[in-house]
């Protein structure tokens, strides 16, 4: 294998990233307000999504094909990502170390847009806040 390429998609490119989440049978897309970012090793084997919030970004929609977990390729794909400023994300407690060698802390503070959708899908299902920078 190859060492992949990491890059934001350009707008004529936008349904490739939906198309691979299709792929992988996942219910993520790539929000209409939001960049999109994909690692590619001829084809495109990670994906995520940054969408603008109050002083910093909300991550979303990251995942890597089966094949290319445990070789770094998420934690290039965030870092390849992430500019400056804050970043927020969601996730399910078992997630919590990968986030935190990924150089995440849990969030003590949200902004309110955040904050108000983490209490709304916190009533059907067990999530923690993230932050990085």
């Amino acid at each position: 294998m190859s060492i992949p390429q990491y890059a934001a998609l350009q707008a004529a490119a936008r349904p490739l990233l939906n198309k691979f989440y299709r792929q992988h049978r996942s219910a993520m897309r790539l929000p209409p307000d939001a960049q999109g970012w994909v690692a590619r090793d001829a084809e495109i084997i990670a994906g995520l999504c940054l969408t603008p919030v109050a002083r910093g970004q909300w991550l979303t929609g990251l995942l890597v094909t089966p094949g290319w977990r445990g070789r770094g390729v998420a934690h290039a794909l965030i870092d390849a990502s992430i500019a400056a400023g804050p970043v927020w994300l969601f996730c399910h407690p078992q997630l919590r170390g990968f986030y935190e060698r990924v150089e995440f802390d849990v969030a003590e503070t949200l902004p309110p847009a955040l904050a108000e959708r983490l209490r709304r899908y916190q009533q059907s299902k067990e999530l923690i806040a993230m932050q990085r920078g």
